[in-house]
């Protein structure tokens, strides 16, 4: 089968591999009839995911249709319509039956390695290093899903695969984002980044009562498709934005602040940032935090600091102290997709969103590696691809 393979940093490529295998009886093999290139991935194709080997198939935004299920698989059957979670999960675990599927205990093989880095491993990811399991992503014609018989949904034929495909990562995070937010009526909300998980975010704030939702980026593309939404959008490189979201306020700050941008802030917003980018680059250290710093600085006194954005080790000058005393409440997480989608799937069948809105690109897999570039360097208006097998 074709599929999109790392060899390293900056270098993706569309090539033939072996087709998967049903390897355990809970398994199942779908035919992927849309992925997409998330936000995430462009930390891979940056080369800053340890634990990545040459020809690691891509990709955790992934759905279609079930073309073979194993022996002991009782939940799916061939032809079922699918989207897969990009958390993958046993469902029987401790975490697993408390909700929290994105700490499975058995979905990562290799959680010796994440043990070493985290103290624990999380779930293992699709597609995303064999720190994470080693799992082959579904940037491909087919795709093995372990454990589906706990781990994907039937999505109804009436919704086409652009509306249900988000539900594998990118609107489950978004709105796991705003929710963490514990949003009550007239309620401020800060978001820092207007890419895909951050647009679901603008929305989902609104969605869970948000009076007011300022959204912070730089990329014009990115700052109309915030303000279609109701969002009121400040750049970073012409405004001071903690100033601003103080005027914004009546001198209080955001009732809660969300970090959409995770490890590589852009370092041109500030001089912080640009040391943070010189660290990273003489391996000084791991992560860019500026945005994580703002967005503590700009949160109320007894606010809260929603972390979506993807780190990978240690952050460097995180203001505590400002955390500590002014009494903020700190929400993260890898998201537990599994224990969205049902609701999720039923806001979009009423109607009360329609994730599609984001995408931008739609193309095949061999132009994968093209849109990787595009995508990465945010031209051509480019916010959300999607690739048809």
């Amino acid at each position: 089968m074709k599929a999109l393979t790392w060899h390293g940093k900056g270098d993706i490529r569309c090539e033939s591999v072996p087709d998967p295998r049903i390897e355990d009886g809970r398994d199942a093999i779908i035919k992927v009839t849309a992925c997409a290139i998330c936000g995430s991935d462009l930390h891979i194709y940056g080369g800053i995911i340890p634990g990545m080997e040459h020809g690691d198939v891509l990709g955790h935004e992934t759905m279609g249709e079930v073309v073979e299920v194993g022996s002991a698989n009782k939940s799916l059957k061939v032809g079922d319509r699918v989207v897969v979670p990009f958390t993958i999960a046993c469902g029987e675990c401790f975490f697993c039956k408390r909700g929290y599927f994105s700490g499975c205990e058995r979905s990562n093989p290799n959680k010796g390695a994440a043990e070493k880095m985290w103290g624990y491993s999380p779930a293992g990811l699709f597609g995303y290093s064999h720190t994470l399991g080693g799992y082959a992503g579904g940037q491909a014609e087919y795709l093995r899903v372990p454990f589906a018989d706990a781990g994907p949904i039937k999505v109804p034929d009436g919704l086409t695969d652009e509306q249900v495909l988000f539900l594998s990562d990118i609107f489950p995070t978004g709105y796991m984002a705003a929710e963490f937010c514990n949003i009550q009526p007239g309620d401020t909300i800060a978001i820092w980044g207007c890419g895909p998980v951050g647009q679901m975010a603008i929305r989902s704030a609104f969605m869970l009562g948000a009076e007011q939702v300022i959204a912070i980026d730089t990329v014009p593309e990115r700052l109309a498709m915030a303000s279609a939404a109701g969002a009121l959008t400040l750049d970073f490189l012409d405004e001071d934005i903690y100033d601003r979201i103080r005027d914004l306020t009546n001198g209080r700050g955001a009732d809660a602040c969300i970090d959409a941008v995770g490890t590589e802030a852009e370092p041109r917003s500030s001089a912080y940032a640009m040391i943070d980018r010189i660290k990273t680059a003489t391996f000084m250290g791991t992560d860019r935090p500026h945005v994580l710093r703002q967005a503590i600085q700009c949160c109320r006194n007894f606010g809260t600091v929603s972390i979506v954005g993807v780190y990978g080790g240690f952050l460097d000058k995180i203001p505590m102290g400002s955390a500590i005393n002014r009494g903020l409440t700190f929400r993260m997480a890898q998201t537990p997709v599994q224990h969205y989608l049902p609701k999720l799937l039923e806001r979009i069948e009423k109607g009360e969103i329609d994730p599609s809105f984001v995408i931008t690109h739609t193309a095949s897999l061999e132009d994968g590696p093209d849109l990787y570039k595009t995508f990465r360097d945010k031209a051509d208006g480019c916010i959300k691809v999607v690739l048809k097998p």
